[in-house]
């Protein structure tokens, strides 16, 4: 009877383990629920920054040319007025139901030769740098 001795092992109980893995998880839950606010932002900021990218580029089109581009001439823009026409990061988000793929809608306000003005219509998912959520439409006169 010798052999029987008091084993005293040091370690954790599954009851511990149990907890301990519950609240990692729970913890996991609260991360990801905020990360996902801060990545319709980021899509939000990058919409803005696409669209006053291309202001930029239409009004360099337009000191070269003295006319806004055409639909047939958006091909023109690049690689000389703007790297890459972007696309939309998400184009079904929040607010936005887009059915068009680049989330962003060009219409030349004339559709001959020489276009006078242009809208760029696009789709915020929530308040974001100062404009609220919903669609949004940039002129010559600036984001309305």
């Amino acid at each position: 009877m010798k052999n029987l001795k008091n084993k005293n092992t040091a370690g954790f109980t599954l009851i511990e383990l149990l907890v301990v893995i519950a609240i990692i998880g729970l913890l996991a839950s609260v991360v990801l629920l905020a990360l996902n606010g801060a990545r319709a932002k980021s899509r939000d900021a990058k919409r803005i920054a696409d669209v006053r990218q291309m202001a930029s580029a239409y009004e360099l089109y337009f000191n070269d040319y003295n006319t806004y581009p055409t639909t047939q001439a958006m091909v023109g823009l690049t690689p000389t007025y703007i790297g890459m026409i972007p696309s939309n990061p998400l184009p079904n988000d929040g607010n936005c139901a887009t059915t068009n793929a680049s989330g962003y809608v060009y219409m030349p306000s004339s559709l001959s030769s020489a276009a006078t003005g242009y809208t760029l219509n696009f789709c915020l998912g929530g308040t974001t740098g100062g404009y609220s959520g919903g669609s949004h439409t940039l002129t010559q006169a600036g984001i309305q």
